[in-house]
């Protein structure tokens, strides 16, 4: 998980929602990426596609049922499934979204009894730290003039609680 955070921080340093992810098998860490949403004008380049989608790459395959996936945040519906549609066997994450998660928040992607293939998850790993790096991130936004008009303010109401 450190070293989502990490990605994380680099994320935010662009200016991107600071989230990571990373895709691990066997302890080894295969790809590792963050939000680049703004940057590459797409609303899919959520950090846990772009890491799926390097990890393949470099197996040559599109299934993950060996590898793990650490977010620093709890996934979205989109995410979710993608993961879902890779096979990935455990997704691990540090806070929940509580407006778009699609783990445990508003839905149970990853483990619903009607999918396919469940994904174990685990959440709660350096959540301290994940959950400050948000509130930091949203704190800049809404005090930057130039930021973005106060949209912010209400997502970084959803990181206050643990």
């Amino acid at each position: 998980m450190a070293l989502a955070l990490a990605e994380a921080r680099a994320a935010s340093d662009e200016g991107e929602v600071p989230i990571g992810s990373l895709v691990t098998r066997a302890g080894e860490v295969l790809a590792r990426d963050h939000n680049r949403v703004r940057a590459a004008h797409d609303p899919t380049a959520h950090a846990e596609l772009l890491a799926l989608r390097a990890a393949t790459r470099e197996l040559a395959y599109e299934r993950l049922s060996e590898c793990d996936v650490y977010s620093t945040v709890e996934p979205c519906f989109m995410c979710a499934g993608a993961l879902v549609q890779a096979r990935v066997r455990r997704v691990v994450f540090a806070v929940r979204d509580p407006k778009f998660g699609g783990c445990v928040s508003l839905g149970r992607v990853l483990d619903h009894p009607l999918a396919n293939h469940r994904v174990t998850w685990e959440e709660g790993v350096l959540a301290d730290e994940a959950r400050l790096l948000l509130q930091e991130f949203f704190r800049e936004r809404r005090a930057d003039p130039r930021g973005d008009g106060g949209r912010s303010d209400q997502r970084a109401e959803r990181w206050q609680s643990g």
